[in-house]
């Protein structure tokens, strides 16, 4: 049962002496092998039992490390654990495809200013043709 006691402002403190909850222990795969090679080494009756004190350990510990030794797991425990980077090709095509992405809409954006100034400027002539008609007809001294 976690002991609380309660500061000037009715605000609840936990007590500093107790530990929030257990924490596993964990080994690394050299510290695993440097003890199942000394228990293998040990000769005389009580040796492994001293190692094992010695270290905090239990007799389990001993038994789980020298099959996990067997089977060759402690030599892949050493990797280190979580995802592996990202290769680094990878992350280049993706670079590379973004860059594509971003140009193809930057072509596109030019391509409807293009069309458009292509309007307007058909858009401007129409006019000026018929604006030049009008003069004409009305008798300015034109063309």
């Amino acid at each position: 049962m976690t002991e609380v006691s309660t500061n000037g402002a009715g605000l609840a403190v936990p007590d500093p002496e107790l530990v929030e909850g257990p924490q596993r222990r964990r080994y690394s795969a050299a510290y695993k092998l440097r003890i199942v090679q000394e228990a293998d080494g040990c000769t005389q009756p009580g040796e492994v039992g001293a190692l094992l004190r010695r270290e905090g350990l239990y007799t389990s510990h001993l038994t789980y490390w020298r099959k996990q030794r067997e089977a060759g797991a402690l030599m892949e425990l050493g990797r280190p654990r979580g995802r592996r980077p990202a290769d680094r090709r990878d992350r280049e095509i993706a670079e590379l495809r973004a860059r594509a992405e971003r140009a193809e809409a930057e072509l596109a954006r030019a391509q409807k200013v293009i069309e458009i100034q292509g309007n307007l400027s058909a858009l401007l002539e129409q006019m000026l043709d018929t604006g030049g008609a009008r003069t004409g007809e009305s008798g300015s001294v034109g063309r």
